[in-house]
Order: structure tokens, then sequence, then C-alpha cells
């Protein structure tokens, strides 16, 4: 099967491919065949012929085979300095005309990035240049390990240089353990917070630079670099920042009043809005499910027995205004 019928390049990990190295690690091999349809998993290393039988693909220990993916990301991101390097050689003398025609009102440009790939880039190098600090936030439930242990260099590279990282996730998050490890394994000045609700994804590096989404599929976004533009990002940052629970590096209970969670707050506040259970996961960062069960328990603290109920038991009970007074 090709790259373009697969979905992504073959040197990629997906789904289905990180499916197949489960089950291969669980029975210690595959069939060559089921391998087949995922390409990546040989790309990748993650699968080996075994010399016995050359119909069947043995797995390599994730222990051995994270560090080798991790190597040829570095491998990537040195091949991309270099090549950094040798577009600003050839564009400085571009700039030093420029500079010398432009106007001294002329305000730095915002820039439309139009894919993926360059986004991750223009993030990348705005971060591999960071010098201060980088504020995340990252909404919606758990993230991949995958896109984690990605991101693992180069923010370690920028704690090294004594920046500072602040990520704020959704309390979703709180009980996610890869994302506990992830920065549990980062050597440098890390917290992390945690809202009910967030804004949608937003990066800002050195309160000189910000990205920004475009579309619901982030398949677009936006470079900021006008200041005042940056300045009230970092702003709303900072208002969302002390609201926040601390997550990590020492983790806060979230507080309870009367027998009710602060996810559960949520929940209702959502609820008296008239919110279908699917608006209120969307909203929170969790599945369905999950809500579902918060609002069963809700109903049973309360003593609900209809949903229409439970929205009037609710304005009622003044629990709204409860938080509202603990915050």
């Amino acid at each position: 099967m090709t790259a373009g019928a697969h979905g992504h390049s073959a040197d990629e990990l997906c789904e289905a491919g990180l499916d197949l190295y489960a089950r291969a690690l669980r029975e210690r091999r595959v069939a060559l065949q089921d391998a087949e349809p995922v390409p990546c998993l040989i790309n990748s290393g993650l699968l080996q012929p075994d010399l016995e039988d050359m119909d069947w693909l043995r797995p390599v220990a994730p222990a051995i085979a994270l560090p080798r993916l991790l190597h040829a990301t570095a491998e990537d991101i040195a091949r991309q300095r270099q090549r950094e390097a040798r577009l600003a050689e050839v564009f400085e003398p571009l700039m030093a005309l420029n500079a010398a025609q432009a106007s001294p009102t002329d305000a730095p440009a915002n820039t439309v990035l139009t894919d993926i790939e360059r986004i991750n880039a223009a993030i990348a190098r705005a971060m591999a240049s960071s010098s201060r600090e980088v504020l995340t936030i990252q909404p919606g439930g758990k993230r991949p390990a995958s896109l984690l242990a990605g991101a693992f260099l180069l923010e370690q590279e920028m704690l090294s240089r004594g920046c500072r990282m602040r990520t704020l996730y959704q309390h979703t998050s709180r009980h996610d353990p890869v994302a506990l490890a992830h920065y549990e394994h980062l050597s440098g000045d890390v917290e992390v917070r945690t809202l009910d609700e967030v804004t949608d994804r937003l990066i800002v590096v050195d309160r000189t630079v910000a990205f920004i989404p475009v579309n619901t599929d982030r398949t677009m976004a936006v470079e900021v670099r006008n200041p005042a533009m940056v300045a009230y990002l970092a702003t709303a940052f900072e208002r969302f920042w002390r609201l926040a629970t601390p997550m990590y590096p020492q983790a806060v209970q979230q507080p309870s009043l009367n027998g009710i969670t602060a996810r559960q707050h949520a929940i209702a506040s959502l609820l008296v809005e008239g919110l279908t259970d699917a608006a209120i996961a969307e909203r929170l960062g969790m599945n369905i499910r999950t809500a579902r069960v918060h609002i069963a328990k809700l109903a049973t603290t309360l003593g609900s027995e209809s949903r229409a109920q439970l929205g009037y038991l609710i304005a009622e009970s003044g629990i709204l205004k409860q938080e509202g007074a603990a915050e």
C-alpha cells in the first residue's frame, strides 16, 4: 500500500500501526501480511523480520525503539537548522536592503500557515530561538504519547537554556499518566495547571510571537507577531493561569463544596445553559460516557429523578452561587 493510500508518510506512526505493534508485543510476533497495510511499523523499525521464519515479524522492545526514534528526530532537527542557517545567509543582504527602504512605522506581519508541517516547523523555530518563556494552552482530552515524545527533545533543549515553560490543560488531563510522566522526565522550570474549560490551542513564545489555529482541525494557523496582539494573548493566558489548579510539579486537590466537586460544578453550569450531554463533554474535554457518569452523580447528590428536575434543583440549590463565592 502506498503512503497516500495509507493516509500518511511511511516514516510516521498511526493508530492502526500502534494497535498492531501492541498486538505484536502481546503475541511476540505478527504475520508479515498483517503488517503490509501499515508500512510505518517496518519503516520506523518497530517490527523486524523473524530470521527463523521470514513470513513473520517480531517487535522491537519499546525501550529500544523509542530512543532510536528520538535520535532520528534530533537528526531531523539538526538538518533543519542547517537549512535555516543557509537560508539566513542567503536572505541577510535582502533583509538589509528591505530595512533600508522600510518605513519605521511598518508593523510586523502576521503569517497564515497552511498545513501541519509548516505550522510545526514554525513553532519549532520559535521555540528553538526562545530565551525566556513559552506559554501553552492545550484543550481537549489526553494528548497522544507520540506527540509528547516528539516534543520532548525540543522542550528539554529550551529548558536547558534556562527558559521557563507553563502549560494549561483541561481537568481531564489530571489523570493522564502519559502526560504526567512526560513532565516528570523534563528537567527545568516547568509548571502545569488545569481548568474545566480553556480556549482553543495557544502558544506564546517570549511574548514576541504567538500561534493560534484558524480552523477546527488545526490544519491552518496564524503566526502572530504584532506586539499588541501578542500582549493581548499573553494577558489572556495569565488570567486563565491564575484561575487554574496546579497539576505539576505539585498537584493540588480540586475544591469540593457540599459534596459537589469542581467538575460537577462545571457540568451544573452547562446543564443550566441547556447543553446536551455531547456538548458538555466537548466543552469539558471528556468523552460522553464520563460526562454522563458525572451528571448521574450530580443528580444523586441533589436528589433528582429526571433531567428537567435536575436543572430546577441546580438553580434552587444555589450551588453555582457558592462556586462563584469560593473563587
